[in-house]
């Protein structure tokens, strides 16, 4: 997506039609309930990225990513849990590790627990580092969702599920990786200095082009600002929204 928990997890998949009353309970314990606290301010050592250059674009993904690892390390360490680091693979191709790469700039593959960054042509022409950054943000955001069994958990009602609910369950799950790309922000944004004030960002991506994937640009816009804000991942519970927030 361009303009593409633990102390607070939802408590479990609990979606309210179709194929979601099945649902069990997927969060682990220590994951649930915590929606306050002090965000203490995480500095990462994010390098500027020169117009043109292939390796400057690797070398700011490289650090995007170790600072995202960090984060979320600390973030499960808190709740008593343990935490993997998923692989990371930058490329300039449309190959990788889980296969042909379908989409533009980064996706997550689940079975290789491994983020694929795909550096585009209009990352090179125009590398703007917000843009850039959500890339690494959003897909660790897929990252922490297999981790404590969201992507497994929806990949169950996804299947059986009606082409509507289908839309539904994928708005769902993309708006929960939206909202704690947000709680990342919230302790590392100024590291990364973004080059654009939050509020402009959340206005940017809330006038970005709908995607039949991800959902209304408002709504996404609106779980990674309640995230950012929020600060905490129990502030990301879209799987109990209502429709209209994640439609």
């Amino acid at each position: 997506m361009r303009i593409s928990l633990l102390a607070g997890m939802v408590a479990g998949l609990i979606l309210f039609s179709g194929p979601a009353r099945a649902a069990s309970s997927i969060a682990q314990a220590g994951l649930s309930g915590m929606t306050g606290g002090h965000v203490a301010a995480q500095e990462c050592a994010i390098p500027r990225i020169r117009g043109g250059s292939v390796a400057s674009l690797k070398s700011f993904h490289r650090a995007m990513a170790g600072c995202a690892d960090r984060f979320w390390a600390a973030q499960f360490a808190a709740a008593g849990l343990t935490y993997t680091s998923p692989g990371v693979t930058i490329t300039t191709g449309s190959d990788s590790v889980c296969g042909k790469i379908t989409s533009n700039g980064a996706q997550y593959c689940p079975g290789q627990r491994t983020i694929v960054i795909r550096i585009m042509k209009q990352d090179l022409r125009d590398p703007f580092r917000m843009n850039i950054a959500h890339s690494v943000a959003h897909e660790w955001g897929h990252h922490v969702q297999q981790l404590i069994g969201v992507l497994d958990a929806q990949n169950a009602l996804y299947w059986p599920a009606s082409d509507s609910s289908r839309a539904l369950l994928s708005h769902r799950l993309e708006m929960q990786a939206e909202c704690f790309a947000g709680v990342f922000y919230s302790s590392a944004l100024e590291s990364i200095n973004p080059g654009i004030e939050w509020d402009d960002w959340i206005d940017a991506v809330r006038r970005a082009d709908e995607s039949e994937i991800h959902g209304k640009p408002r709504n996404l816009a609106f779980w990674q600002d309640r995230g950012y804000r929020g600060g905490a991942t129990g502030f990301c519970n879209t799987w109990t929204a209502i429709t209209s927030k994640v439609a």
